[in-house]
């Protein structure tokens, strides 16, 4: 299949996933499936495809890991238009073509998530990265000067846009479930709050369009430090002053429904720090979307195969798994607040490995504050 084919015409629905979820009963523990903002059923646990070298052997591996989560019960998939340079939205659209035709899943039953924001290579690094800019973006008027940051990132409208259809193309899906603005506090590094904001609700305009348009679904921000930390820092986002400007341009209907952030044993943050102010007080960004009505996926669950081996405390606090690389994602899918812990998984066996936690409910308030209290020891 290839980016100029027919893309596949629905999306992820309430109906659809409580039928995955359904199907999965037999498989599954109470509480692997959370409401995602809209109603669909999410996975606690999603598969991530951001690392990799850009080679067609890593494409098979995810093509094969994904199809792989879909029979496990990972409906959740995240991606990016720059991850691998755009190998990896491709990589999700066979994969979710072979799963498809296999009778696997029905496209209304898989959550596909996706980012736009830096700026991307073609399946590889070209030999001339100024040329390439220039002859895709520039000249042909989807990014104008002065809309870049720190040489590689952009959320202007019509850039926007362009990512958009480009994500669609290489997803092979007439519309996009959760669409997120990439890292938008890269911006930050170079203009002002004042301008920043201006260029979020613009931003947030075309992505109201884009959801009337029948090309995303909602949309949100994938962040990695901007809810993390406190209001005085230069990179700060505020959830609040987001889904205001979202409520500005899109009114008290706009779809900005899910934000990503990096969670993990090794960073709380999102838990446990107040950064962000709701109304009269500074709350942690977990309390602060729950206020707001936005879900919040999490990012980085195994910061990047860090946490695969933990102290031997934690066989005892999280019990009924055998890798510490469960126990860490274990930790993550049982803390309040959290739809569903993305990790990177390009090969079947490693699917297989922390699908397992699938079988095992999440962990209770009571148990986890006492596991919570252990690891930060």
């Amino acid at each position: 299949m290839s980016p100029a084919a027919k893309p596949v015409a629905g999306r992820a629905t309430a109906e659809g996933t409580r039928r995955y979820a359904e199907k999965l009963a037999t498989r599954v523990a109470a509480g692997h499936f959370r409401e995602l903002a809209g109603g669909a059923s999410a996975s606690t646990l999603g598969l991530g495809t951001y690392l990799g070298p850009e080679d067609g052997a890593t494409d098979v591996l995810y093509q094969d890991a994904v199809v792989r989560a879909l029979e496990r019960g990972i409906n959740v998939l995240d991606t990016a238009v720059n991850y691998r340079h755009q190998r990896s939205e491709r990589a999700i659209r066979t994969a979710l073509a072979t799963a498809i035709d296999r009778g696997v899943v029905q496209r209304d039953e898989v959550v596909v998530a996706t980012k736009g924001g830096f700026i991307p290579f073609d399946g590889a690094v070209p030999r001339d990265p100024r040329a390439y800019f220039a002859s895709t973006y520039v000249e042909t008027g989807i990014i104008k000067p002065g809309e870049v940051a720190k040489g590689a990132h952009c959320m202007a409208p019509r850039y926007l846009r362009d990512q958009i259809d480009r994500s669609r193309a290489n997803l092979g899906l007439e519309t996009l479930d959760v669409y997120y603005v990439h890292n938008p506090e890269t911006q930050l590094a170079e203009v002002d709050r004042g301008e920043f904001m201006a260029r979020v609700r613009a931003a947030f305009s075309a992505l109201e369009e884009a959801v009337s348009a029948g090309c995303i679904a909602q949309y949100g921000t994938a962040t990695w430090t901007g809810y993390r930390v406190d209001p005085s820092d230069a990179g700060h986002l505020s959830l609040a002053e987001l889904v205001a400007a979202a409520r500005d341009v899109g009114g008290a209907d706009h779809h900005f429904k899910v934000i990503q952030l990096p969670y993990n044993l090794g960073m709380t943050e999102a838990f446990t720090r107040a950064t962000q102010k709701v109304k009269d007080r500074v709350v942690p960004a977990l309390e602060a979307a729950r206020q707001l009505g936005v879900s919040v996926v999490a990012s980085a669950s195994l910061h990047q195969g860090q946490l695969t081996r933990l102290p031997p405390v934690m066989t005892e606090y999280i019990p009924g798994l055998s890798t510490d690389a469960q126990r860490a994602l274990q930790f993550v899918r049982s803390t309040p607040g959290i739809v569903t812990a993305l990790v990177g998984m390009k090969t079947p066996a490693h699917v297989d490995e922390n699908a397992t936690i699938g079988s095992v409910a999440p962990i209770v308030w009571e148990r986890f504050q006492r596991l919570f209290s252990a690891a930060n020891a």
